[in-house]
């Protein structure tokens, strides 16, 4: 995703070994790569997908042989990388950014004997599948805790780029903090990057000196949460728990969990069962939750987003339904609809009350 300086790190390979079927795993290991945009760090974006990749090499032991290669930009380093993984014989390469996929189908379209997988993305093939959470589901979450712990009714969403998973983040957050303060507002900044805390931090201060009072986020690094520290604002996390980078003031965070995704996968191509498609899984599945609380929240806030939890992991709450209008109050979805998948995946709208420009 962001333009980053190179490092290209070998992971520790097979912990302690687990025999699949008749398969001689330690002898011939079955070979998965992972490429990662930013430092796996211990919390984030990359973090979590890092582990993902230890829960195979937990599940899986000796069968199979993992490997990553993290900080790697988008573009021309990118496919150089993936390329190399190919070439180095692994049979199932994960990339996990969304800038990694152009790159990636013309990579598995000169290696169609392996398969890949890419992150975010929505170019798919014969050997290419892709994968990505609803963030937005919990993110909605986020939005009711920010619309009653603000008192200025601003919130501020540092965020990367304009894309369509960006923008559901952001109008879910408003979405959400509308359910219970239809006054309140989303002020956003984009650093046109995924990971970089410097930029990350900039943006936070910025928006509390506009009025901000609740900060969030759709980057990488903890910037935001330790910005949101200092200032004594409340904030919500993104990627992973930041709870101890902010044990103030960090409410939750919109946490991912691709553990049993990569598990299954891997799985299902050492048995010969894996097929090219794409997952998108929400909170129903557990690909994405809230993490732990602050033990500071009030129960009735807690038990509010624990009431609302369940609502959207029944279907009975569906986050982007009417009716809703965009920022100059045209009604895009009308009373009594709700957005198809299709809709919500090419979102190119902030939602009325967000100030800010696509």
């Amino acid at each position: 995703m962001s333009i980053l300086r190179r490092s290209l790190l070998a992971a520790p390979l097979a912990l302690p070994a687990f025999a699949i079927g008749r398969r001689a795993a330690a002898a011939d290991p079955f070979k998965v790569g992972f490429v990662y945009v930013s430092p796996i760090g211990d919390a984030g974006w990359t973090f979590q997908h890092e582990m993902g990749r230890r829960a195979v090499d937990a599940a899986l032991g000796a069968a199979v042989k993992t490997s990553y290669v993290e900080n790697v930009p988008e573009g021309a380093d990118s496919e150089r990388v993936i390329r190399r993984l190919a070439q180095d014989g692994n049979q199932l390469i994960f990339t996990t950014s969304f800038g990694y996929m152009n790159p990636t189908e013309k990579v598995a379209k000169a290696f169609p004997k392996l398969k890949f997988e890419h992150a975010t993305g929505y170019k798919r093939g014969p050997n290419l599948a892709t994968y990505s959470g609803r963030y937005y589901e919990p993110r909605y979450l986020t939005g009711i805790i920010a619309g009653r712990l603000s008192k200025s009714g601003i919130i501020g969403y540092v965020a990367a780029f304009p894309i369509p998973e960006v923008i559901q983040g952001i109008n879910a957050v408003l979405l959400g903090a509308r359910s219970v303060n239809p006054k309140a507002t989303i002020k956003v900044i984009f650093t046109s990057s995924w990971f970089d805390p410097g930029k990350e931090r900039a943006a936070a201060d910025t928006l509390v000196a506009q009025g901000a009072d609740y900060l969030t986020q759709h980057t990488d690094s903890t910037a935001v949460v330790q910005a949101a520290e200092e200032k004594g604002v409340w904030c919500s996390g993104y990627d992973s728990d930041m709870l101890k980078y902010g044990p103030k003031t960090h409410t939750t965070a919109v946490e991912m969990h691709w553990d049993n995704y990569y598990v299954d996968r891997v799985k299902q191509a050492i048995a010969g069962t894996w097929a090219s498609g794409d997952v998108w899984g929400g909170m129903a599945s557990g690909m994405v939750k809230l993490s732990r609380f602050n033990p500071s929240l009030p129960a009735p806030l807690l038990a509010e987003v624990a009431a609302k939890t369940e609502e959207i992991r029944s279907g009975k709450l569906v986050v982007f339904s009417g009716p809703l209008k965009d920022q100059a109050g045209v009604v895009k979805v009308p009373a009594g609809k709700a957005m198809m998948d299709a809709e919500i995946l090419s979102m190119n709208w902030f939602v009325e009350g967000v100030q800010g420009k696509v």
